[in-house]
């Protein structure tokens, strides 16, 4: 069997460097600070979805070209031990990266959502920026507890609760607590997340 992990810094770094942008252009057209995609790059940090999503807008591709996906059949079954394991990976001071992600839609062609199966670490006292990108998003918690923060507004959510919101709202989804999290996340992002 194939290793199925993707090391989502260095695909971001080989599209940017294939299209011959600097950080700071990638920077400028995420709107995601260069000290960060560098982080990303060097596999210092684990970017939320929403940087991905802004980074793949950016760097024009779509965000199956990201997770190397072949999308190549008008359906997608991910058996539970065929799962694409995206940027699983610590930071060099040994601080968790807060999120790791298994795509459930890799080989769905022309789709308009990303479903992903994400794990969320504790954070280790570190406050996360808040993301915003265009679309909407819906998040199941499978287990552990989820803070989500949407502009004003903060929440605690538990197994069985969800949350349906803009993504165009500044948001926060984080493990709350001193257990990991997992959690059922569903993004559409319209036609500009040039999903293909």
């Amino acid at each position: 069997m194939p290793d199925k992990n993707i090391n989502i810094g260095e695909k971001i770094k080989s599209l940017r460097i294939e299209k011959a942008m600097s950080a700071e252009e990638v920077s400028r057209k995420s709107g995601i600070s260069e000290s960060i995609i560098a982080q990303i790059e060097n596999h210092k940090v684990s970017p939320p979805l929403g940087h991905i999503i802004s980074l793949a807008n950016a760097l024009q591709v779509t965000l199956g070209e990201l997770f190397e996906d072949s999308a190549d059949s008008p359906f997608c079954i991910v058996r539970s031990n065929d799962r694409k394991t995206v940027s699983r990976f610590n930071s060099a001071d040994g601080k968790t990266g807060g999120y790791s992600y298994e795509s459930l839609g890799h080989q769905k062609q022309n789709r308009q959502m990303e479903p992903f199966l994400v794990t969320l670490a504790p954070t280790e006292g570190s406050q996360v920026e808040p993301n915003q990108h265009v679309g909407e998003e819906i998040i199941f918690v499978l287990e552990g507890q989820v803070e989500v923060r949407l502009a004003d507004h903060t929440d605690v959510l538990n197994p069985g609760d969800s949350i349906y919101y803009d993504s165009n709202l500044p948001h926060v989804v984080s493990c709350h607590g001193e257990n990991p999290a997992t959690i059922l996340a569903v993004i559409y992002a319209e036609k500009e997340m040039m999903i293909l």
